[in-house]
């Protein structure tokens, strides 16, 4: 591994956005039983707003990092197209019914929770500098997307995508230190440790 991976993984957190009563912002999670190295570290997430995820996430980028996210892959997306949108299906007037559970909800119902992991590479700015837009690499092959490359809106990125994995560097000194307070343990089922990372 030191042979060929220049990375150091301990340079490496976890940021999750799981807006639920349950789970305060500004406090790190784990777990029960997550894990599979006997003697490894404990997986640690910290809970942020998702405006936060993304401003980690674009600073990465614009150093040349790909960063690594989990999301809910099946909602809203079409795999031929490559679009991840909340518009790519008009499932309200199919079904002649409105969907009003907002993330936290979907989270608590288990209607949504990690599905899928895939690399965020690009993402597009607005005149204001906000995000409109992101290029996602998939795993999947060169057919879905555009060669494997998927576009997803950032109205899906604020429903739809739960965790990220960026260098500390690019975190606020606030939220480094909130990296050390001891993580509450959630319950093995919780939709956090659905990924596993």
């Amino acid at each position: 591994y030191r042979d060929y991976v220049s990375l150091d993984l301990d340079d490496y957190v976890s940021l999750i956005n799981a807006p639920t009563t349950d789970k305060p912002y500004g406090k790190t999670y784990t777990v029960q039983y997550l894990g599979n190295v006997r003697g490894g570290k404990a997986v640690s997430y910290l809970n942020l707003p998702i405006e936060d995820l993304k401003k980690a996430a674009i600073r990465q980028m614009q150093d040349g990092k790909a960063v690594w996210f989990g999301c809910d892959v099946g909602q809203s997306s079409d795999q031929k197209s490559g679009m991840m949108a909340l518009d790519t299906y008009d499932l309200e007037n199919l079904f002649s019914t409105t969907f009003l559970m907002d993330k936290a909800q979907r989270l608590d119902y288990g209607e949504s929770l990690m599905t899928h992991a895939m690399v965020l590479t690009g993402v597009n700015l607005d005149e204001e500098g906000k995000p409109d837009r992101w290029r996602v690499e998939n795993s999947w092959g060169e057919e879905p997307g555009e060669k494997g490359f998927f576009v997803m809106s950032d109205d899906w990125f604020n429903e739809f995508t739960y965790q990220i994995v960026v260098n500390v560097k690019y975190l606020s000194e606030e939220q480094r230190q909130m990296l050390k307070i001891e993580p509450i343990v959630l319950k093995p089922w919780d939709p956090m440790g659905s990924l596993a990372l």
